[in-house]
């Protein structure tokens, strides 16, 4: 499947065609709610890794799996929305950059 617009990262690309290949698009709300769930699976996962936050975090292949699913997630949240990430990375950069520079910290200050 190609996307309804041009020139995609090359992972944006090989995530759009694997949904496309195996019938799994979905809306854009749909895939937000997903997002948040995968996001969910990975805090478990801190959580189990560090009983409860009372050992530090080591991670493992279980972690690297959720977050996995929580980038596999988030790009197919970019492609159901036509958000071009790589184009999305370089304006938050930018933005945290100049933030930086001008008050020390990236933080929004709202």
């Amino acid at each position: 499947m190609s996307t309804p617009y041009a020139d995609l990262p090359s992972y944006q690309q090989r995530v759009a065609d694997f949904v496309g290949a195996h019938d799994m698009r979905a809306s854009g709300e749909a895939r937000l709610l997903d997002l948040t769930a995968e996001v969910g699976e990975l805090a478990k996962e801190a959580l189990r890794a560090t009983r409860y936050g009372r050992e530090p975090l080591i991670t493992d292949e279980r972690w690297d799996d959720e977050l996995g699913d929580v980038f596999f997630s988030l790009v197919s949240l970019a492609n159901a929305t036509g958000v071009d990430l790589e184009k999305v990375l370089e304006a938050a950069l930018a933005k945290y950059a100049a933030r930086i520079a001008r008050r020390g910290n990236p933080a929004s200050g709202r």
